[in-house]
């Protein structure tokens, strides 16, 4: 069974179930870079509109070559744009946000809308523009290379939610979304327009599904209330897949969101998400049986190794244990995407990521 039609069994565009649970990882730079070498692959690193993207749509040669059955492709920056030194190592990129790179992520320190404060301060804010010229050269390149081998997924992060709080800061939107500040959807509806445009724009080159990432929870709780969830960013939401379906029957939409977010799933599975990531383990809500319970016959699962302290700890052992029991659980029915919750970050040995990857391939 080839990779591509492994995921299209186990997102059922294929009937019956896999030969095993199909499997996608992402690395972060020193981990791309480690196995780069290794394995004699020059990481074709593409700076995304937002850093941390970076690593999901760059070195698709090595993951699919380690054993990844899924290439991930997205945004890059436009042609005409190169990151701006503001001081030390603060960059500005594509959105005027401030960047400083920490041990494990890049860290937004300014934000350029944290002082909006009106319907003007939003509408003379430049958006970049989602079709700039060089933005989707890249994932041309990929969905050319593996579009017979591999499933392809297009990223589009940070949609609705996290992009506008990115913009100007998480505190300064709570109390604006609680306030109902004018400028607020204003702000929502540009934000919606920019993911709107840059999903059709995968979609239309050919990928397989859509992802898009929101990461609307803490490790107990949603950030906001469910009922403001349905009732200011639901819409949105609705409105974006449907018109993804509509031109793009076949086409798959993922939604990515970290934290304690079940009390959401119904809603997604509702606007048409047929696949819910990271199912963040170690979180409230997030039983593997619980969810395969509740949610099993509606939507199919992506994610679920837990990368916070499973993988860092090294103990090979419990890993392989762990993904033995998420595979006899949400896999049993053959609608599984075996993943780390998140990005494997330098805190976990190469070692490790190797046993995870030997450990989903002898499963049958």
């Amino acid at each position: 069974m080839t990779s591509r039609e492994r995921v299209l069994h186990s997102f059922g565009k294929i009937d019956g179930n896999p030969d095993r649970p199909p499997l996608q990882f992402d690395l972060c730079r020193e981990l791309t870079n480690h196995f780069g070498e290794k394995l004699g692959i020059k990481p074709d690193y593409a700076l995304s509109y937002y850093e941390d993207l970076t690593y999901r749509i760059s070195a698709n040669d090595i993951r699919t070559k380690m054993g990844s059955d899924c290439v991930v492709v997205g945004g890059t920056v436009a042609d005409s744009f190169k990151p701006k030194h503001i001081r030390d190592d603060i960059t500005l990129n594509e959105f005027g946000m401030e960047m400083k790179p920490t041990s494990l992520y890049m860290e937004v320190v300014k934000c350029p809308l944290v002082s909006a404060s009106s319907v003007k301060d939003i509408e003379i804010y430049p958006f970049p523009d989602p079709a700039a010229p060089g933005r989707f050269v890249k994932a041309e390149r990929d969905i050319e290379k593996y579009k017979d081998s591999h499933f392809i997924i297009g990223d589009v992060e940070l949609s609705h939610f996290e992009l506008a709080w990115h913009l100007t800061g998480l505190s300064e939107y709570m109390m604006a979304l609680a306030l109902e500040e004018p400028w607020i959807e204003t702000l929502n509806d540009k934000v919606e327009a920019w993911t709107n445009s840059l999903a059709h724009s995968l979609a239309s080159r050919g990928v397989d599904a859509i992802w898009f990432g929101e990461d609307l929870g803490t490790q107990t709780s949603t950030l906001i209330s469910p009922d403001m969830w349905r009732e200011r960013f639901k819409p949105r939401h609705t409105r974006v897949i449907k018109s993804l379906k509509d031109k793009y029957p076949e086409l798959l939409i993922i939604m990515h969101s970290d934290g304690a977010v079940a009390p959401l799933v119904d809603d997604f599975i509702e606007i048409g998400v047929d696949i819910y990531n990271p199912v963040q383990p170690n979180v409230a809500g997030s039983d593997p049986q619980e969810l395969q319970d509740k949610f099993g016959d509606r939507i199919r699962f992506f994610g679920g190794i837990d990368q916070q302290e499973l993988m860092p700890s090294g103990d090979t052992n419990a890993l392989g244990a762990e993904i033995k029991r998420r595979a006899d659980i949400m896999g049993e029915n053959g609608n599984y995407l075996m993943a780390p919750a998140h990005i494997i970050q330098a805190d976990v040995a190469p070692e490790t990521v190797e046993a995870m990857i030997d450990a989903v391939k002898a499963l049958d």
